[in-house]
């Protein structure tokens, strides 16, 4: 080896790290896109389940990759915390959906059925509070119930209404805490419908407990599920149709501190790109993941905006 071969290796080595600095550096949410989101920094928050955890690394991966310095906040616990801290300006912003800021946090009982309607009346309440709507997507993740297919076909159910005519010892449902007390939740649903369900017939639960708790049918017939849920077809759960179509549209879409937007536009074109990728199938997808097959959610939101080539 020549006596000056250390010092030109060296040479080389130095040479890669420059020329791989200059062609795009690695960030947490995976190769540079570009800088133009440069200065924006805080926290992206979530609500408590997988659907809003995937979201919430995939957008802080997203807006990373282009020149941002923002971290995943999965902490919170129940949608009116994780909407009071946008309200604080505790997160730069977090994905909402349209049913949820119209009827919970703008307080109306207006119907209203069509999907841009909604989305635009979302807008125009939200804006006045100094929130924004940016990149709606297509999915609809609504509030459906589902039964377990076996014990559907014995029933002879397929739709809702058709609760109403079972037997008292039949109307057994599984609902979560947060549906139990909201007007577009089991107060709305059961009234609706007239389900006419004992006290004792119906059981609080968690969540992640409820598909199981459907899919075993010793607690209840009825689980109160999200229509994007991948556990849905995995556990073989039929959905019941919503024939007096109670539940409203709950499309999803990435709200934020209205000042944020001002001063970052570009957010919007950006999560943009994402966002018409994320339909009510690809998000089944995606929980499924999660939900059925165990991975993180920081690595599935990872792996998917790879493989779309978002970063």
């Amino acid at each position: 080896m020549p006596k000056n071969a250390p010092a030109l290796l060296a040479a080389i080595a130095a040479s890669a790290l420059v020329l791989s600095a200059c062609s795009g550096s690695s960030t947490a949410g995976g190769a540079s896109k570009g800088d133009e989101l440069k200065g924006l920094s805080g926290q992206i928050g979530s609500k408590d389940f997988a659907e809003q955890y995937i979201l919430a690394h995939l957008t802080t991966k997203l807006l990373n990759a282009h020149g941002a310095t923002l971290e995943a906040n999965t902490k919170l616990v129940g949608s009116a915390n994780v909407r009071q801290a946008l309200e604080n300006k505790q997160f730069v912003g977090y994905w909402e959906y349209t049913g949820t800021s119209w009827i919970t946090y703008n307080k109306q009982t207006q119907p209203l059925k069509d999907a841009k309607e909604r989305l635009d009346a979302v807008k125009t309440a939200d804006a006045a509070k100094g929130i924004e709507w940016v990149a709606p997507a297509p999915f609809n993740n609504t509030y459906t119930f589902a039964i377990r297919s076996e014990k559907a076909k014995e029933l002879g159910v397929t739709k809702m209404s058709q609760i109403a005519a079972l037997p008292a010892d039949q109307k057994t449902f599984c609902i979560e805490s947060e549906f139990s007390t909201r007007d577009d939740g089991w107060p709305g649903v059961s009234g609706t419908y007239a389900f006419d369900a004992p006290k004792d017939n119906v059981k609080l639960l968690d969540t992640g407990v409820i598909y199981t708790a459907t899919k075993d049918g010793k607690d209840c017939n009825f689980g109160e599920v999200f229509a994007t849920d991948g556990r849905i077809s995995a556990l073989g759960l039929t959905v019941l149709e919503d024939d007096k179509k109670f539940f409203p549209i709950y499309q999803g879409g990435f709200t934020l501190q209205a000042q944020v937007l001002k001063d970052h536009p570009k957010i919007a074109d950006v999560l943009s790109a994402m966002a018409g990728k994320l339909t009510t199938e690809e998000m089944q997808g995606l929980n499924a993941k999660v939900d059925v097959e165990g991975d993180e959610p920081d690595k599935v939101a990872e792996d998917w905006l790879t493989e779309q080539g978002l970063i």
